[in-house]
């Protein structure tokens, strides 16, 4: 029995668990000298001057590594900021929930750019590769040490003295590089799919503005589009879930449309009671009295029944319709601009779009026949997307698998000597 908890050969025992006999335990404070950015104003950051980073970008627009900078300040602004060096760390000092605080990324450039303030600067020494350091930070041993120390409700802050008690496993040197080569392989295919995605969505939204008026014509269609009004193609519903049946709460968001509730928030933002909210059945269509100007109306199409905020405006189109056509055509520039035009056209702007004035948009649709041609050229583009959007959450799912092994030292690089 005693075997079973015998240290394997080629490991030993730290305070961060086994690792290899190679490898060391270090606190942050010996990787190097911690200081501060200095406050960039949202105002002082321009398109074009010096590069710089602002805390919440951290957060918002990089991962591991700044590769590319999104904000740039004059030089009368930079000659006041702090100045970051190629192989800084930098950390967000600020954010809104403990889960986040302190993320961080490696700058890699040889030229000059600058940090804002809450944004904390551990410049390094030669003992670590910097880039492997970033991805060190996000494994689960150190965001856990981090939660710890972040302080605040509302915002929540760490601060350098927190960061250099930080424990990290480190690997020798080279492994080190070797480590964050074999991960930059995978940020490389991550970055080419991301950057696929949005061309292929931009494309998307081309064929979008150039089938949905008929700018562009599918091969084979070439008969009048009639101008009508959306109350001559469907009907309000409006059934109340009075016997409280157990049905999934949708929202309604802006570029999604329809979406579960608790998947999308990751928490419970509706009502206990259910009884006044509106069953949205299958092939119907909802949207958000209120706010559709912003284009938030969505189509039902995933449950036999489900739920919706009472707020919300629930309808069903006739048999000329192609619900696909019709929704992207619900959602389109044309359409939410003509929103925006009732809303503040209305006496009781509280009162939102209401079906009465919603019914009486008048909109341009074609022949069913080529209703249903338009809306199977936007599926495969969807199609595209979605498929591009698997392999994308997949190569993180191996990244992340491969940080877990080759940063905890479970699975080993075999360096050529």
């Amino acid at each position: 029995m005693n075997n079973l908890y015998q240290t394997p050969p080629g490991y030993k025992s730290s305070p961060l668990g086994l690792i290899p006999t190679d490898w060391e335990v270090k606190e942050m404070r010996e990787l190097g000298v911690f200081s501060k950015g200095k406050g960039i104003l949202k105002e002082q950051v321009k398109e074009i001057g010096f590069p710089c980073v602002r805390y919440g970008e951290i957060y918002t627009t990089y991962d591991f590594i700044i590769k590319e900078f999104k904000s740039f300040i004059s030089e009368d602004v930079a000659n006041e900021s702090q100045e970051i060096k190629n192989g800084d760390i930098l950390f967000a000092g600020s954010g809104e929930t403990i889960e986040e605080i302190g993320k961080a990324v490696a700058f890699m450039g040889d030229y000059k750019a600058f940090a804002g303030g809450d944004v904390i600067i551990l410049s390094t020494n030669g003992c670590v590769d910097p880039i492997c350091l970033s991805y060190i930070l996000e494994t689960d041993i150190v965001r856990k040490q981090k939660r710890k120390l972040g302080q605040g409700h509302s915002v929540v802050h760490i601060y350098p003295r927190d960061l250099e008690t930080i424990k990290l496993l480190l690997p020798p040197l080279p492994e080190q590089t070797a480590i964050a080569t074999l991960l930059g392989t995978w940020d490389t295919a991550i970055s080419k799919t991301n950057a696929l995605i949005t061309q292929k969505g931009l494309r998307k939204k081309w064929l979008m503005q150039q089938l949905l008026n008929g700018k562009k014509r599918i091969s084979g269609f070439n008969g009048e589009w009639k101008l009508i009004h959306i109350s001559e193609v469907s009907k309000e519903v409006s059934i109340r879930n009075k016997t409280d049946k157990d049905l999934s709460v949708l929202s309604c968001t802006k570029y999604d449309g329809l979406v579960p509730s608790l998947e999308y928030f990751g928490r419970k933002i509706f009502a206990d009671d259910l009884t006044t909210y509106k069953v949205v059945p299958r092939n119907h269509f909802a949207y958000a009295t209120n706010h559709i100007e912003e284009g938030s109306i969505g189509y039902q199409e995933n449950f036999d029944e489900a739920l919706i905020s009472p707020m919300y405006t629930v309808f069903r189109t006739d048999s000329s319709i192609n619900n696909y056509f019709f929704y992207l055509l619900l959602k389109s520039y044309r359409c939410i601009y003509e929103y925006q035009a009732w809303m503040e056209g209305s006496i009781d702007r509280r009162g939102g779009l209401r079906w009465e004035a919603f019914s009486k948009i008048k909109v341009y649709v074609p022949s069913l026949e080529e209703q249903t041609a338009i809306a199977q050229v936007l599926q495969v583009a969807d199609k595209e997307i979605e498929l591009l959007r698997i392999k994308l959450d997949e190569l993180k799912k191996e990244k992340m698998g491969l940080m877990r092994l080759l940063l905890t030292g479970k699975k080993r690089i075999n360096l050529i000597k």
